[in-house]
């Protein structure tokens, strides 16, 4: 399927979403996702993408996040009045809880035509968006009127249940080490974890990102050349510099630690990185990265250790 298009912002997140019947009750939230809605009666979950789609795939429908300023952004140019002129003119859109932007475009590069429409919501952290696309020959139950109406069932939660977010991963994590935030950033395969909020600078409190990355069935001699690129490669370090480069094994498989001492964020903190690769046979390894300010590192290095000797393959 071509990628949902949102012009108002950027492209649009893939998530899970369960089907149901259009009551007003029944507003579902795709697992891992805050914003969810009444999927109309017709549709049902997809295959080959992740999100709702009609038996005779003619009418699809994605739900996402986007970072918080993509609804400030696009608000600020409607009533500044600085859209531009041959862009989308999007319309003010009322919900239960929010009052956002209404978009409709017709493709015209594409045969059959499709028709798409989008919502763009605010919320305090984040802009959630909805966008569904009708190919000409779908039900006619599938009329902008009723696509408007299963739009304004729209709602959002401000957090999603930890459980619920860690059964979407491809690993599984029994030990999160108290730590207050956690939040998957990429479906399946990333999480964060954080004493922080939304709000906090990283760098400034610790936190752990975990996920998978592809390694290309790497020779043991090739692994610590990889774990040195993949460690530098760690968003916001500068001034970094690799004070520990070993194999070990992790539960039994080949791993290997990587730690940097570096600078963070605005006011440059002092922190410390470890990064653990547990490698495995299938072209991947598990990345487990823990960053800490320098003068809680003592007290921060057992989390990151009780993380890491919880986490592993389902």
């Amino acid at each position: 399927m071509k990628t949902f298009r949102l012009s108002l912002a950027f492209a649009a997140a893939a998530l899970v979403v369960l089907a149901s019947p259009l009551r007003a009750a029944d507003a579902v939230y795709p697992p891992g996702l805050r914003i969810g809605l009444v999927p109309m009666e017709g549709l049902a979950l997809a295959t080959d993408f992740i999100g709702f789609v009609s038996s005779d795939q003619n009418v699809k429908v994605g739900l996402g996040e986007l970072p918080v300023d993509a609804f400030t952004t696009v608000d600020n140019a409607v009533k500044d009045g600085t859209l531009p002129p041959q862009g989308a003119k999007p319309q003010v859109f009322e919900t239960p809880t929010r009052k956002g932007y209404f978009n409709v475009e017709t493709s015209k590069n594409v045969t059959p035509a499709v028709r798409s429409y989008s919502l763009l919501l605010p919320n305090d952290k984040f802009s959630g968006f909805v966008i569904v696309q009708v190919r000409d020959g779908a039900d006619k139950s599938f009329s902008e009127d009723a696509i408007r109406k299963m739009l304004a069932t729209t709602v959002m939660r401000s957090e999603v249940p930890v459980e619920e977010q860690l059964s979407q991963l491809s690993f599984r994590m029994g030990n999160l080490a108290d730590f207050k935030t956690i939040r998957t950033v990429a479906p399946r395969t990333a999480v964060l974890l954080t004493d922080g909020n939304d709000t906090d600078e990283l760098g400034q409190v610790p936190y752990m990102l975990i996920g998978m990355v592809q390694t290309q069935n790497l020779e043991a001699d090739d692994r610590g050349r990889f774990a040195q690129q993949a460690a530098r490669a760690i968003p916001g370090l500068r001034e970094a510099r690799i004070t520990l480069s070993e194999p070990i094994r992790i539960d039994g498989m080949p791993g290997f630690e990587t730690r940097i001492d570096a600078m963070m964020g605005p006011k440059d903190t002092p922190i410390t990185v470890i990064q653990w690769l547990r490698f495995g046979g299938s072209g991947a390894a598990l990345n487990i990265v823990g960053v800490s300010p320098r003068d809680q590192w003592a007290k921060s290095f057992p989390r990151f250790r009780a993380v890491r000797d919880g986490t592993g393959p389902r």
